[in-house]
């Protein structure tokens, strides 16, 4: 399967790290909706493919209902503790999502909509903490949440551990675009602060661009405030202090309104790319799985034929015509079905190179037929399944040369005919497949005999 979207959105990824404006498109969300409904129309995908990625398909739908609403998905991802959920409250302007001191606090993702964002339907997304003790589940969850994410805020709350950089790397390779948020800045004066950007700048270059490293305080520690009453008297006192997110919260909205679309129109590419990948993958699996089934059926039906037939010239007709319907069959299971002209012209160059290489095994063939002959059949049994076993050989490779240009859409490719035959003889195991099939020949035959 084609990927249907071509290179709109690798040029949306490549705009967000160099912060620079995006190629020229036209419609991406429209692109992306076209893209979704063919995935999902796709009359090629098999019934069975599409109950195994079940999941996925119902998610289509989902993501042309987000795309129709113009919403934007943002998830707050990062260690235990950074104080992701406070950020997520500080954002919004309200209690959302839980926050406590107890470590790792939230356990599963929570979405929320920042009614601030107006029309743009900018939904906030709580993940747990990536570094949860004993919560693999939790893990998998926040990168799973982060994946369909269009927008993720990488949270930190001091300079970047190992575990927070392998993470940031796993979520750059999705083509996610990130945001690195320091919170608990409130901790450092402005040198510090300063110097931390700096240095968090360096560790994501060409990951996140710089303008796109900030630094706020959700939940910034209380002011120690005294008080002088009318006598002298001094009594101190704790003052909360506002969060400090005008800067991330301007950044969010911004990048909401001049590119939302775009960036959920890239979410759904994304998705649907991966997707068509899973379901190629899954489809050439199947074939390949009832292309075995067919290569070994005709090795079976050859084998025993050429074994039982005393006359040589029969036994090439009897090679040749089933080696023609077998390449036939091949091309029906990859959906690329051959005539008997294209499937001879396909034989006769494989068996060319195949008799370059295995000239000393068709000199072995003919004399096993011409001892047949002499003997009016009576060796029969003898020589059958050395011969059989042969015939069984030279199909499994003519079949899987046959499959190798059928995957590649009836073509060579580079390396040419002889390079393939080549590597498939090189990667068949010769004297166990001539040793399985020279059994398997005679106890058909005895079988036979018997009945």
């Amino acid at each position: 399967m084609n990927n249907p979207f071509g290179g709109w959105f690798d040029s949306v990824a490549r705009w967000w790290r160099s912060d620079a404006p995006p190629a020229a498109s036209t419609s991406p969300a429209d692109q992306a909706s076209d893209a979704l409904r063919q995935l999902l129309d796709d009359p090629t995908v098999p019934e069975s493919v599409r109950r195994e990625l079940g999941n996925e398909f119902a998610r289509i739908q989902s993501l042309l209902d987000k795309l129709a609403r113009s919403e934007l998905h943002v998830a707050v991802f990062g260690r235990v503790s950074v104080g992701k959920s406070a950020l997520g409250n500080a954002l919004l302007g309200l209690d959302a999502f839980g926050t406590g001191v107890l470590h790792g606090t939230t356990t599963r993702a929570e979405q929320q909509r920042w009614t601030e964002a107006g029309g743009s339907g900018l939904h906030l997304i709580d993940t747990p903490g990536i570094n949860e003790l004993d919560g693999e589940a939790r893990e998998r969850l926040a990168f799973e949440v982060a994946e369909i994410s269009d927008l993720v805020l990488f949270v930190v709350d001091g300079d970047m551990t190992q575990v927070e950089r392998d993470a940031l790397a796993t979520l750059a390779a999705t083509e996610r675009p990130l945001l690195l948020v320091l919170n608990k800045a409130d901790r450092y004066d402005d040198s510090e602060r300063e110097r931390l950007l700096v240095r968090l700048r360096e560790h994501t270059a060409g990951i996140v661009p710089p303008a796109n490293v900030l630094a706020c305080a959700a939940s910034p520690a209380p002011q120690r405030v005294v008080e002088v009453d009318a006598q002298g008297r001094e009594r101190e006192r704790r003052e909360a202090r506002p969060p400090e997110v005008d800067d991330l919260r301007e950044r969010l909205l911004a990048i909401c309104a001049r590119e939302g679309k775009t960036l959920s129109a890239l979410n759904a590419g994304l998705f649907a790319g991966r997707l068509s990948d899973q379901v190629a993958q899954r489809i050439a699996e199947v074939r390949r799985g009832v292309a075995d089934t067919v290569i070994r059926y005709y090795c079976l039906a050859k084998g025993v034929a050429v074994a039982l037939n005393p006359v040589p010239v029969a036994d090439l007709l009897a090679a040749a015509a089933l080696d023609a319907a077998l390449v036939m069959h091949l091309g029906k299971v990859y959906g690329l079905p051959l005539t008997r002209r294209e499937a001879g012209q396909l034989i006769l160059t494989i068996c060319a190179q195949l008799a370059a290489l295995m000239g000393a095994i068709w000199g072995v063939h003919l004399v096993a037929s011409a001892l047949k002959v002499a003997s009016a059949g009576v060796s029969t049994l003898l020589t059958a399944g050395a011969q059989g076993a042969l015939a069984w050989y030279a199909t499994q490779v003519v079949g899987r040369a046959a499959e190798r240009y059928l995957v590649a859409g009836k073509s060579w490719g580079d390396s040419g005919p002889k390079r393939v035959v080549q590597d498939i003889v090189a990667q068949l195991d010769r004297d166990s497949i001539l040793r399985e099939a020279r059994e398997e020949i005679l106890a058909r035959l005895r079988g036979g005999a018997a009945r």
